[in-house]
């Protein structure tokens, strides 16, 4: 029995080695290299049909995970280039709409290449203008002299919250609306002088600073109490008009009035001090001028006791 089972096994163990597939070894000399692409034993076979983006995507799916990332396989887009940026004025606005250089006035142009903006001042002296133009929001000084604006619209300087300072000097201004200038909540001062006006508007209790001189303000051209409430008011310039009498009441911040060569005859003892308190003093209104006016200042002494000061002007 013990004799049977060996030769069993044998047999097997033969009957499986001769089986066994017999493979050829293939030896990498240099030989091969003048072999050409075909007849290699092992030859690369392209498929001329297979997409790029295919062979890329399976060599990408064989590498590493974080290598893979590094080196994906989507197309390199290139980024634009960041343009130039353009300096933005005062109200920072961009290409589209009022523009870079400001919005756009009547004839056109951008008002800050029509005048000159610098930071937030806007000149526009001396271009023959004959209306305000359009200013950008951010604009804190305007100047406008020499021009040809004859008037001066309810909404020429609306939403300019941050206008502190107003030069129209010079031009044919013979008309403004009432509410032109009191809706500017931050405006300090206010230049008006040489013009044809007849009557001022509603003015800001912010002003510091008014000249209104060389127009033709008369009679009617002043309301009764318009600085009544002006308490930050510091210097008012009336001079060269045809006003017969002194705007009162003058707010206690007047530091200087100038009302020379205007039409006034005659002045009340109570027109800067207060006639039942001798104790009261007037400190801050040190320069008053009414020099080339038809009145006598000698004939109202105590008009000037609660003064630092005597006013300049006639004494005869």
């Amino acid at each position: 029995m013990q004799t049977f089972v060996n030769i069993f096994l044998g047999f097997f163990i033969f009957k499986s080695v001769g089986a066994a597939p017999i493979t050829d070894t293939i030896i990498y000399d240099s030989e091969f290299y003048d072999i050409p692409l075909g007849d290699l034993p092992h030859p690369f076979v392209y498929d001329e049909n297979e997409q790029p983006d295919q062979l890329e995507t399976e060599i990408g799916t064989a590498l590493p995970s974080i290598i893979q990332e590094s080196y994906s396989s989507a197309p390199l887009t290139e980024e634009p280039e960041e343009e130039a940026s353009t300096p933005k004025l005062i109200d920072g606005s961009s290409a589209q709409g009022s523009g870079v250089l400001g919005p756009q006035t009547q004839d056109g142009l951008p008002t800050c290449l029509l005048c000159a903006c610098l930071g937030t001042t806007v000149y526009c002296d001396d271009h023959e203008l004959e209306a305000v133009p359009p200013l950008p929001k951010e604009t804190m000084y305007f100047y406008s002299r020499y021009n040809r604006i004859r008037k001066i619209n309810r909404n020429d300087f609306a939403n300019l919250n941050n206008l502190k300072r107003i030069d129209l000097s010079a031009n044919f201004i013979s008309e403004i609306h009432e509410d032109a200038f009191w809706r500017l909540p931050q405006l300090e001062e206010l230049v008006l002088r040489d013009n044809r006006i007849r009557q001022l508007p509603e003015l800001p209790s912010t002003l510091t600073f008014i000249d209104v001189s060389k127009n033709r303000l008369g009679r009617k051209g002043i309301r009764n109490e318009a600085f009544k409430d002006l308490h930050e008011l510091q210097h008012l310039y009336i001079t060269d008009n045809n006003l017969d009498h002194i705007p009162l009441p003058l707010p206690e911040s007047l530091q200087a009035l100038h009302l020379q060569n205007n039409n006034i005859q005659e002045m009340h003892e109570d027109t800067f001090c207060k006639m039942k308190d001798f104790t009261y003093v007037r400190r801050a209104l040190e320069d008053i001028r009414l020099d080339g006016n038809p009145i006598n200042l000698s004939k109202t002494p105590y008009a000037y006791m609660c003064l630092p000061r005597l006013p300049v002007g006639n004494l005869i």
